[in-house]
């Protein structure tokens, strides 16, 4: 009798999980370290809070570049945005913003 009753114990925690067996949402961050688009994306915040642009756009290529190497589509808008901000260095805020949205982070 104490043999079934631990059994049918273990057989409910097995079906049941220790979970509940309810799935659950989790958010997951995502590190800079895996994401190439990380340092455009702080580049552009600065620039959409008013910042000027500077002697960073000598790092433009590289950013493009360890962007290409995961997502060519996005690397080819990066590439048009950051050359446009650079075309009109006056007033980058809108731009940047414009930029940012199409940057963003993709939900899978």
């Amino acid at each position: 009798m104490v043999r079934t009753g631990s059994f049918l114990a273990v057989l409910a925690l097995a079906v049941v999980g220790c979970g509940g067996g309810l799935p659950h949402e989790e958010d997951i961050p995502v590190k800079a370290s895996n994401d190439p688009l990380y340092q455009p994306r702080e580049l552009l915040k600065l620039y959409a809070e008013g910042q000027p642009l500077g002697s960073e756009v000598t790092s433009y290529p590289k950013l493009v570049e360890d962007v290409r190497k995961t997502d060519p589509e996005r690397a080819t808008i990066l590439e048009q945005g950051l050359n446009e901000l650079q075309q009109s260095p006056n007033a980058p805020a809108e731009k940047a913003r414009e930029l940012l949205d199409k940057l963003a982070p993709r939900i899978k």
